[in-house]
């Protein structure tokens, strides 16, 4: 299994939205006690949890060419695209609201669209992480913009009680249902 935390290398970026894929990489990873190494063209690592191993990753690419170091992993330990779980940015939901897919079109998220084109297939899972459409400013504009402290809030919410405890539950599963039921079992604790 590979975990992929979207975002944008450097400093600058460190606090943009489009960055909030890192963000709950970088939690997770925290929570976990573990570190990253430089490596398949990003902060790369592995972990096992159970009889599951699974491999974190954050591409150093820039988001437009994610799917580069995304192939390298995916290429070098035979996992299959299905196993994939990529954690990103979403402008179509709300502000700290989290949806999860097992499949899909890029939906205009050029992460997405690299990893779509390098994996050839859409068939990977996601972990969408809302930050909501701009009001009056560009969307390159918004993604790369910080967050407010009040939308930081609600995302670092999000991220412990809804991403973190799915990837907690879905790291430790061995049935291949173990999506939907995961996402079904947070549906049910978080209401």
């Amino acid at each position: 299994m590979l975990i992929v935390g979207l975002g944008n290398p450097g400093k600058e970026y460190e606090k943009t939205r489009h960055n909030a894929g890192f963000i709950a990489m970088d939690f997770f990873a925290n929570k976990k006690m573990i570190g990253y190494t430089e490596k398949f063209g990003g902060l790369f690592n592995k972990l096992r949890v159970g009889d599951n191993e699974v491999f974190i990753l954050k591409p150093l690419t820039y988001m437009n060419n994610s799917g580069q170091s995304v192939i390298q992993v995916v290429n070098f330990f035979k996992i299959n695209p299905a196993d994939v779980v990529v954690i990103h940015d979403d402008m179509d939901i709300p502000v700290g609201e989290v949806k999860y897919r097992t499949k899909g079109s890029a939906g205009g998220h050029n992460g997405l669209k690299s990893i779509i084109a390098h994996l050839g297939t859409q068939d990977f899972k996601r972990v969408k992480i809302g930050v909501s459409k701009p009001d009056e400013i560009t969307v390159i504009d918004h993604v790369l913009g910080k967050f407010s402290k009040e939308d930081r809030k609600l995302i670092d919410n999000a991220i412990e009680t809804n991403v973190y405890r799915f990837l907690d539950l879905y790291t430790q599963s061995v049935d291949k249902d173990a999506f939907d039921k995961v996402i079904s079992k947070l549906a049910n604790d978080i209401k």
